[in-house]
């Protein structure tokens, strides 16, 4: 499923909570989870990480690999994840 094109007019936000939903299972399946905190006006998306993301040394890559990747790809909007305590 792609958004960019934004067929259904969503909201900013409703498209980068999809996305992170398509994600989830795979960062459950490691121990961890991730909950969208906000997305602000630039586009810069608020993550908090949970679980084994907590303090594990991949959680970066995941982060910036893994997350803001695929948000980027399929959010045009996104400009940037950052992880919030």
């Amino acid at each position: 499923m792609s958004e960019t094109a934004n067929p259904a007019g969503l909201p900013l936000r409703q498209r980068v909570q999809q996305v992170i939903d398509m994600i989830r299972p795979a960062i459950q399946s490691d121990g961890g989870d991730v909950e969208l905190v906000d997305v602000d006006d630039q586009g810069v998306v608020q993550l908090r990480m949970h679980g084994a993301c907590i303090g594990c040394p991949s959680a970066t890559m995941t982060l910036k690999m893994g997350i803001e990747r695929n948000l980027r790809a399929q959010v045009p909007e996104v400009s940037e994840v950052v992880c919030v305590r």
